[in-house]
């Protein structure tokens, strides 16, 4: 059956370079033998005759021709025949191939690290040194410090780490300079996470096999090491895996501010033409002194960024939440009525409204989710969402509350739950109705200096679906207040962690009694701060104040 598209390989050699075979004719072997068709004399960890495409049916298959190493598909050692698709990944040797990788990102360089004992004595082919002693002067005593040549690969390192750029950038500059300025073939820059794991960031070349010996000096001691001939060093001439790829020297420098290592630079070379020395290795050890705190300005330049669009964001959301509550209050004869809220972060949990009605009736309701910030946030404007949906001038306030709890179990994660109440009050007579779901009982400071607390109605909302909530009712007379708030003006705490309390609170109603509601509010307000000595709230601050006036 004829092909109706081409078929290629994405090839990834050791030293970097890249290309593109087509898939063409029947089979197409791979190995170290000059007959294969793809043909790579120089890998150590290929068979002569290692594996083997063949074409069935328009389309390929890969099989192993029992090579000594064996062959990965997809990171599993291939057995047998299998069907290629595209996007596999192919391991063979030292070689990486993606088939038909069109649109497929090519894989990440590989970086293995290989155990090897730390030997206290090393060879004479070992060097080390570290930053401290190079930027002490100590250096310049020994005629270490670095030639007029590596002065200017200093110099260029300057001036091109100076210009601001984004982190993945500035990592593959920082490995392009490095393996310029020490004439290395291949290299790698890996950064030390929160976690304590090296992260590969930048790499010129592929499977990378580095002694753990070496990385745990870098990473433990602050110095940096030099392997100038791998056959000469007792720790590394004997792993296969470090020799066959042809590496024969090596350097690794740790990437250094002050006293805290962020990472390391490995580099290497197959060959000994080009054999690194002490003086390249006090170049590297400077030069990535230099690249590790230009990583930690870049990173902290970018905290700063993110920081500023969250910040930027929040400000929206708390514009977008504030939309939603009351504006004002209503206006309605023989009452005088009054709202505020105040998140004690940018956005809040704490929900309050008003619905008036025709019939000379107010509804108010308040409701505080548990926990504060964004997540409180989103339940907050679920609340409201379903208050507005549900909320007709409501006859019995109990029905309404079961109605309201059965919607909110159903949407609220299991480590959440919302305090609510409402109440009806009508102006005319002053006939109460309320159901509390949970909240801090409002407080009614009657005429006669008589408190009474509103805790009739049922659970939290959120926490048992089936729940029956009842309503209950009162009486308001001229002159008597009512005041509806959350938790954040109970529980708010002077410097020595005291809570401000509801006696102190009925206090501060009783001395303001007579003033209008919105003066009440602000004396509330004043007496938190005062009693907080101007230190910031721990939580969402909500008040409704509601005065019968005739």
């Amino acid at each position: 059956m004829p092909e109706t598209r081409p078929h290629e390989l994405h090839i990834l050699s050791p030293d970097g370079k890249s290309r593109k075979f087509k898939l063409e004719g029947e089979t197409i072997m791979l190995g170290r033998a000059s007959a294969t068709e793809l043909s790579f004399p120089e890998d150590a960890g290929l068979s002569r005759q290692h594996l083997i495409f063949e074409r069935e049916a328009g389309e390929w298959n890969i099989r192993d021709l029992g090579s000594k190493n064996g062959t990965l598909l997809n990171s599993v050692k291939l057995t047998g025949k299998s069907r290629l698709r595209p996007g596999d990944k192919i391991s063979a040797g030292h070689l990486l191939m993606v088939y038909d990788d069109s649109g497929v990102k090519p894989p990440d360089p590989e970086v293995r690290f290989i155990e090897t004992s730390d030997d206290e004595n090393p060879t004479s082919s070992t060097v080390v040194t570290d930053l401290a002693g190079l930027l002490s002067g100590g250096a310049s005593k020994t005629g270490d410090l670095p030639g007029a040549l590596h002065m200017g690969a200093l110099l260029r390192a300057g001036n091109e780490l100076a210009t601001e750029r984004p982190l993945p950038e500035l990592f593959r500059i920082i490995l392009d300079l490095s393996i310029e300025a020490v004439g290395a073939e291949r290299g790698v820059v890996m950064t030390l996470e929160s976690d304590g794991q090296l992260v590969m960031r930048a790499a010129k070349g592929d499977a990378f096999r580095i002694s753990t010996a070496v990385r745990d000096r870098v990473l433990n001691t602050h110095v940096s090491v030099l392997v100038r001939d791998t056959l000469l060093d007792e720790a590394l001439r004997e792993r296969v895996s470090i020799v066959g790829q042809r590496v024969r020297t090596l350097m690794a420098v740790p990437l250094q501010t002050k006293d805290r290592i962020i990472g390391l630079i490995y580099v290497d070379s197959p060959s000994l033409t080009r054999v690194f020395s002490k003086e390249d290795l006090n170049l590297l050890t400077v030069m990535a002194n230099t690249a590790a705190i230009r990583i930690e300005h870049a990173r902290f330049v970018e905290v700063e960024r993110q920081e500023r669009a969250m910040a930027r964001d929040l400000q929206q959301a708390a514009e977008i939440q504030q939309s939603f509550l009351p504006s004002a209050a209503p206006l309605l004869p023989g009452l005088d009525l009054a709202g505020h809220n105040a998140p004690c972060r940018t956005v809040g949990g704490d929900y309050y409204d008003f619905f008036s009605y025709p019939t000379g009736r107010v509804a108010m309701v308040l409701g505080d989710v548990s926990g504060k910030g964004m997540p409180a946030s989103l339940l907050m404007m679920q609340l409201h969402a379903r208050v507005q949906e549900l909320f007709e001038e409501p006859s019995d306030l109990g029905v309404f509350v079961s109605r309201l709890n059965r919607l909110t179990a159903a949407h609220c994660p299991s480590n959440r739950f919302i305090t609510f109440f409402m109440c009806v009050l009508d102006s005319t007579t002053g006939e109460l109705a309320y159901c509390n779901a949970g909240h801090n009982p409002p407080i009614i400071l009657h005429a006669d200096g008589r408190v009474e607390l509103l805790d009739a109605g049922g659970v939290v909302l959120g926490i048992v679906p089936v729940f029956k909530y009842e309503e209950a009712r009162t009486h308001l007379d001229p002159g008597d207040l009512l005041v509806i708030y959350s938790d954040g003006v109970t529980e708010a705490t002077s410097p020595t962690s005291e809570e401000f309390e509801e006696e102190r609170l009925i206090a501060v109603l009783a001395g303001h009694r007579t003033e209008s509601a919105v003066a009440i509010v602000e004396a509330v307000n004043r007496a938190i701060a005062e009693w907080g000595a101007g230190s910031p709230m721990a939580d969402d601050l909500t008040l409704i104040v509601a005065r019968r006036v005739s």
